[in-house]
């Protein structure tokens, strides 16, 4: 299963853990708490990890040509709720589990 990772630096990572997973909520299956989450997307599954200094983020999907879409919009929804400050998302390869 193609999948990637990023960690998002920020001090403010339970909460675009949590407002990402309440956003989702009524369209998908979300299960989440302050410092773990995930999203289970039609484009595929999301995975949040949140601690003081990062959002640490795992994309995967059943196909190859959709993990860059899956990345796009997880990272555009964070984006909004982060516009108070200036997010980077390096989108890395995943190890193999």
């Amino acid at each position: 299963m193609p999948s990637s990772h990023a960690d998002v630096a920020t001090e403010h990572a339970s909460r675009y853990l949590q407002q990402l997973c309440k956003h989702w909520a009524h369209k998908f299956p979300v299960e989440f708490d302050p410092n773990h989450g995930a999203i289970d997307l039609s484009l595929g599954r999301t995975v949040m990890d949140a601690d003081a200094a990062a959002l640490h983020i795992t994309v995967s999907t059943d196909e190859a040509g959709s993990l860059e879409r899956l990345e796009s919009v997880v990272a555009d929804h964070i984006k909004r709720f982060a516009f108070r400050e200036e997010l980077s998302f390096d989108w890395k390869p995943a190890p193999a589990a």
